[in-house]
């Protein structure tokens, strides 16, 4: 069986590729999770997996530690072998912020994901949207920090119109 593989880039001091067996060396965490989902009502599954958390601070992000508050410019890009696609904030998985309890689930109801790869797992989502299996990649991505938001007129759209 060839292993799926979930390569961490982006602002990343370790940029790794790893797979399930990789992130089983992780502490281990059980969650269990409801999704309504709007196509196949609501779904009950069990997801055992390291947090999202504790993978990327061993990948060490490029967090700038002169400024204040650095960590929450910091996104989080997540790809699924299926072409899905999901958006954190660094700030939900923080335990200094919101602590999410986001997992990278290596196991399904105690199914083993050695092959199809891990699965992005948000327990406090109540549809599971953001729930991303067959986690490609995962892109780390602090680049927002020179962004300043253009003067606009109050009340009036900046952007151009049609």
């Amino acid at each position: 069986m060839t292993l799926a593989e979930l390569v961490l880039t982006g602002d990343l001091a370790r940029p790794a590729r790893l797979t399930v067996p990789d992130l089983l060396r992780w502490p281990q965490h059980r969650v269990r999770v409801s999704f309504e989902c709007a196509t196949s009502g609501i779904q009950h599954h069990g997801f055992t997996g390291p947090r999202l958390y504790d993978v990327l601070t061993a990948a060490g992000p490029g967090f700038d530690p002169g400024r204040r508050k650095d960590r929450l410019r910091f996104l989080i890009a997540v790809s699924g072998a299926d072409g899905h696609h999901a958006l954190l904030s660094w700030a939900e998985i923080d335990p200094d912020f919101a602590h999410a309890p986001v997992l990278l689930g290596v196991s399904i109801d105690d199914s083993p994901l050695d092959g199809a790869g891990p699965q992005l797992v948000l327990p406090q989502d109540r549809c599971g949207a953001r729930h991303i299996s067959g986690i490609r990649g995962i892109r780390v991505d602090g680049g927002y920090g020179g962004w300043h938001p253009e003067s606009a007129t109050p009340g009036r759209v900046s952007a151009a119109t049609p």
